[in-house]
Formats: C-alpha cells, structure tokens, sequence
C-alpha cells in the first residue's frame, strides 16, 4: 500500500492532502498537545508538501482509548502507521515532548531502510541530556501553573474548569512520557539533524540544544529564535520557512 492511497485511520491526520507533493512532512504534537495544532501548517505548505500530523491516543476524538505514557512505546506504534506513507521522502517535525518522539520515530525508521530528509528537533533537549523532572506527579494547581509558566496551552482553556478536567489526564500523562523518557542508546541518525531553540526556553539550555549532533552522522544545525518555550507560534513563518528550505535543499541533492 503507497501512501497515497492509504488510510489515515486514528494516528494519522491529513488536513489537506497533497497527493502529488514530492515528499511528506510528519508532525509530532508537544504535552498535552493534539494533531489540529499543525493544522495551519498543514494549510501553508501544502500543496507543496503533504503534511501529516499524529494524533496520540486519550485525546479529542480518541479522548476514550487509553493513553500512552511511555515514548518508546508510542514510537513503536507510530512508525507502524508511517511505513505506509514512505513510498515518498519523510521529514519529522516534532516540538517538545514530539522532539523526543520524533527522535525515537526516526531511529526506527532508518533500523527499517527509511532514512527521513531530515529531523527538526523543536524546544527539546538532545536525548542524551537528562534533566531530574516530576510536574506529572504534581498535584493539578501545580500542573496547570507549568502550563501557564510555558503558555502551551490557550488562556481561555487554563481558566474553563470543565475543559480542564478533560484535558489534564492527558496532560499528565504526556508529561509523564516526556518526564520519563530515557535515551537507550544505539547509533546515530543517518539523517540531518536541525535543534530549534527559543532564546528565553527554559527547558532547553545552548549545551543541550548543541548535544543534539551526537545524535546524527549527518549535517546539523541550531536555529535560535526570540521567545520562549512556544517561541514557534510567533515564528510559525520563519519556522516553516526553515523547513521548506530544507526539505528543497536535501531533496536537490538526495536526486543528484
């Protein structure tokens, strides 16, 4: 089955598809985060490239099937649902607690024969760092103050109650994936390796955004940008630029 006439079924999400878009970009949402978040990216890059965008299990529409707490795990379930779609060229796009997930997605990837054009490793430290961290055995007040210290999540959403209550088992248990998530080692990407940082992230420091090359053979490069944590919602441009350049640049010299 070629991914352009596969199913997007439950784990995968194709806000508009671009059946003849040379290759694909696949989104991997932040904590808490869900698959319409790269709806607008989706909007702007196609039809130049086909975007998919995953959509973890125990939210929105999958809000009544079990989550995931463990990233190698839904690594393990996501790169089943992508073989389909490698029939083109692969680029992971992933943003925090995604970085991770989309490291781990690309490493099975390349142990199957599927080397992406490139992974862009989104306000998240290189694997290899570890940072002793527990906001998911916090109580909720404490939970939802890490959310707002980080603004990823809509004011409106932080203030309704019974949203809140919806949403936050999901929450916790993201960040308990992310929290948890210990890099195994084994060998490098073969692929290139961008780090995207804002220069006001807390979660990510220049040593841990530079120790993402020992992760990759392959080329490497740190874009900083103003901003915090979610420095790519007023960068969303600029970001996908990066991407595009990207995946134009690879794409010229994979077909050399």
């Amino acid at each position: 089955m070629t991914g352009s006439s596969a199913d997007t079924g439950a784990w995968i999400r194709r806000f508009h598809p671009a059946p003849e878009a040379p290759t694909r970009l696949v989104c991997f949402p932040h904590a808490g985060g869900s698959a319409t978040f790269y709806f607008p990216v989706s909007r702007a890059m196609s039809p130049g490239v086909d975007v998919l965008s995953v959509q973890y299990p125990g939210r929105q529409d999958r809000r009544g099937e079990r989550c995931i707490d463990n990233i190698a795990e839904l690594a393990d379930a996501v790169v089943e649902e992508l073989l389909p779609w490698a029939d083109r060229p692969l680029t992971l796009f992933g943003h925090s607690m995604g970085a991770s997930l989309a490291f781990e997605v690309a490493l099975r990837l390349e142990s199957r024969g599927v080397v992406p054009l490139g992974l862009f490793a989104s306000g998240r430290r290189a694997p290899s760092r570890f940072r002793d961290e527990a906001v998911h055995l916090t109580g909720d007040d404490t939970l939802i103050e890490e959310l707002k210290k980080l603004s990823g999540t809509d004011s409106q959403v932080l203030g309704d109650p019974e949203i809140l209550r919806m949403i936050l088992p999901a929450i916790r248990n993201d960040y308990r994936a992310a929290e948890t998530y210990r890099f195994a080692g084994g060998p490098r990407l073969a692929c290139p390796v961008v780090a995207l940082v804002g220069d006001e992230d807390p979660q990510v420091t220049q040593e841990e955004a530079d120790a993402w090359q020992e992760h990759t053979s392959g080329p490497f490069r740190v874009c900083w940008f103003t901003g915090g944590h979610f420095f790519l919602n007023p960068h969303a441009a600029e970001v996908m630029s990066e991407i595009s350049g990207h995946i134009a640049d690879t794409s010229v010299v994979g077909s050399r």
